[in-house]
């Protein structure tokens, strides 16, 4: 397999943009290029989607041991040519003070490449010392044969050999946002010094109109003529950037060699959706046992492919609609997934679909099986306080109202364990996620049936509210981490369809 790594000093370095266009450039250029994004990320994940018009894939080593992880990447990019965007600081893991589930954590367990990106604007021979210090930085994972090889042999074609650090997988260097007179001397300064080739720079470009909320950068389906816009940042890239070497350094692990028969493709933004099949090793078909219906639209459209192909694995046949424009859910469903989104932004639309609320309701009351997450527990609420300041009914599942509470309390990764025995879950049954929310909901601590725990700290909270066969709350749970909470889920579901069959309904 081949692939490369694109990382960062720190968020908002330009790791998306970059990715994006490099992402449209290998297409261009018919290399046959798959995203993946490290971390709970969604909105990255979208982005990646609109310029390939494939799904992007997760890699968490929290949320998925290392052979987990390398066995799904080797069935995901297997004939084509990865690109992995990395999450927040190249180096930033767990609580903020651990290497594990970073990045580097990511690139070293995959045996990845890594370009750093680096911003250059309002800066110049000091980012030759931001780059030493991310080439010296010592992970502490290098054996000690590895390092006399490494004081002794020649340089190694697409490593760095600078400094002290170990195990970096740093291949190159890319800036951003630089002033085109400054990066030929800037570029022998750090090769000549630093010993870690230079493979391209991207000016600063004004066609670029990206934007960003609380949770990163806006959804693509807001930005008028993103396409456009990544396709002439593919041509800028294809005359600042070193193509060539960047896919030879990717290529230098290939074995053209993998899972044969793997093809996976994803869910496509509402409106032209996408068959999801997932291979898997334990079971040569996807045999389809119940429909099940899956919230996408502008307000709802955060979902771990995992989960998607995981629910596909157990049974499902994913059935996407929306709850802004559809009138009333799909027939013959059953189960609901209500995924995460920006529900608050199209609260007066949600609203103002009073059938597809009345639909929803009277589904969790017929005992569906419903999964909610974030965006899709505020729809279940009954009401909810838009970005526009006004509050609107929602579908009145749960009690309670949902409303902004400023900067979000509860960020990052959680492992949440029941209380008691639940629809998809037994009595102390635990499935790892995240949670990071701008809205909230107060309600009787008694009403949560889980607790959310941090995995550094230990700090913990109530979370996760159930009602018949609805189990919904704040985090996005990566299914996973948990194979009962997706079997139990799809039996549910299965259950559900045959009792409705037989009812004539």
């Amino acid at each position: 397999m081949s692939g490369i790594m694109i990382a960062a000093p720190k968020s908002g370095s330009g790791k998306t943009i970059l990715t994006c266009g490099l992402l449209a450039l290998l297409k261009r250029k018919g290399l046959n290029p798959t995203a993946f994004k490290c971390g709970p990320d969604y909105i990255d994940g979208l982005f990646h989607q609109k310029v390939l018009g494939v799904g992007s894939g997760q890699l968490d080593l929290f949320f998925e041991d290392p052979k987990q992880m390398k066995n799904r990447f080797s069935r995901y990019s297997f004939g084509s040519f990865a690109v992995v965007e990395g999450a927040m600081g190249y180096f930033d893991g767990l609580g903020g003070v651990s290497l594990k589930a970073s990045a580097w954590d990511v690139a070293s367990t995959l045996d990845l490449p890594v370009f750093l990106v680096v911003d250059a604007y309002g800066a110049s021979l000091s980012l030759a010392a931001q780059i030493q210090g991310f080439l010296d930085f010592d992970t502490g994972a290098e054996e000690m044969e590895e390092r006399e090889n490494r004081k002794n042999a020649a340089k190694v074609p697409g490593r760095s050999n600078a400094g002290k650090g170990r195990n970096n997988q740093i291949a190159g260097i890319i800036f951003n946002r630089m002033a085109p007179g400054m990066y030929g001397s800037l570029k022998a300064v750090v090769e000549g010094r630093l010993h870690v080739p230079v493979v391209g720079w991207v000016p600063r470009l004004d066609f670029l109109k990206v934007d960003s909320r609380h949770l990163g950068l806006v959804l693509p389906e807001e930005i008028e003529g993103l396409k456009e816009q990544m396709d002439k940042l593919a041509g800028c890239l294809e005359q600042s950037l070193d193509l060539g070497q960047i896919v030879k350094v990717g290529k230098r692990g290939e074995t053209g060699k993998g899972d044969a028969g793997s093809s996976l493709t994803s869910a496509a933004s509402y409106g032209a959706p996408r068959n999801i099949c997932l291979e898997v090793r334990e079971a040569k078909t996807c045999s389809r046992q119940f429909r099940l219906g899956v919230a996408m639209d502008e307000a709802f459209c955060f979902y771990y492919r995992e989960n998607l192909e995981a629910m596909e694995a157990a049974g499902a046949n994913l059935v996407f609609f929306s709850p802004i424009h559809d009138q009333i859910l799909p027939s013959g469903l059953g189960g609901l997934l209500l995924g995460g989104g920006y529900p608050e932004n199209y609260a007066r639309e949600l609203w103002e679909n009073s059938s597809m609320r009345r639909a929803v309701a009277e589904a969790a009351a017929a005992g569906m099986p419903i999964h909610g997450e974030c965006g899709g527990y505020l729809y279940l609420l009954e009401e909810l306080e838009g970005a526009d300041g006004c509050s609107y009914p929602m579908a009145g599942v749960f009690k309670g109202k949902g409303r902004p509470v400023g900067r979000s309390r509860r960020f990052g990764y959680i492992t949440v364990t029941c209380s008691r025995k639940l629809p998809f879950l037994e009595e102390g049954g635990s499935i790892k996620g995240h949670e990071f929310h701008y809205w909230d909901c107060v309600c009787d601590e008694g009403e949560y049936v889980m607790t959310a725990v941090k995995p550094v700290g230990g700090r913990s909270w109530p979370c996760m509210r159930t009602v018949g066969r609805t189990v919904a709350g704040f985090p996005h749970l990566y299914y996973g981490s948990c194979p009962q909470w997706t079997q139990r889920f799809a039996n549910q579901c299965i259950e559900y369809s045959r009792i409705q069959e037989v009812a004539g309904t």
